[in-house]
């Protein structure tokens, strides 16, 4: 397996912008949102236990997920949320390490929004890259991309590990409160390191 690295953050922080700038530099990347997506199609194994473990209204007459009415009750209850992360999480993390192994990159990223959340992810990367900003332009970026209110997005953040626990578990750190031009040196700086970490585990060093 290749070295292989999780990559976390806040909503609103960058994640996609820097995992995108990783891959055309040639990394592997695995982002378990896709993976999430992928397990709950119609017909999917993970998406029927959905439906008889938590209710058949999350299912939309097409036979796919209704994510919205889904997001609003787990968000709403707490046991909802940890049936659904029973089924998904074990799944998710199978999948992941399987592309991991699979991999024929220098290096993986794993991208797991909720890395430090769910601890299920330890044996599996070797090291965690944070992408951090400050709360309020993590609620800007997301206010603007996914249309939400502010409350809205802040209730998002109330469910995700705080910044400072995210960064007491990080190996490194991609401050991404700048332009895109500051992403992508920091992107670059990392990349050239994880060669170099890559190389020296594959010698043996």
């Amino acid at each position: 397996m290749p070295l292989t690295i999780g990559l976390t953050g806040g909503i609103g922080s960058g994640k996609s912008a820097a995992a995108e700038l990783f891959a055309a530099l040639g990394a592997a990347v695995i982002d378990t949102d896709v993976i999430a997506r992928e397990l709950t199609v119609p017909g999917a194994a993970a998406l029927g236990e959905i439906a008889a473990r938590l209710g058949n209204e999350f299912i939309l007459p097409d036979g796919s997920l209704d994510r919205a009415a889904l997001r609003r009750r787990v968000f709403a209850d707490a046991r909802a949320k940890q049936t659904l992360e029973a089924i998904l999480h074990p799944r998710i993390r199978s999948r992941a390490a399987e592309l991991a192994l699979r991999s024929t990159a220098p290096y993986a990223l794993v991208v797991v929004p909720l890395l430090i959340e769910t601890g299920g992810y330890r044996d599996l990367v070797q090291r965690v890259l944070v992408v951090d900003c400050s709360e309020a332009r993590q609620i800007a970026r997301t206010m603007a991309r996914s249309g939400l209110s502010e409350a809205e997005a802040r209730a998002i953040l109330a469910h995700q590990a705080t910044r400072e626990a995210r960064l007491d578990h990080a190996d490194d750190v991609i401050d991404n409160s700048g332009d895109l031009d500051a992403l992508q040196r920091q992107v670059r700086q990392l990349h050239e390191k994880y060669l170099g970490l890559s190389g020296a585990a594959l010698s043996g060093k």
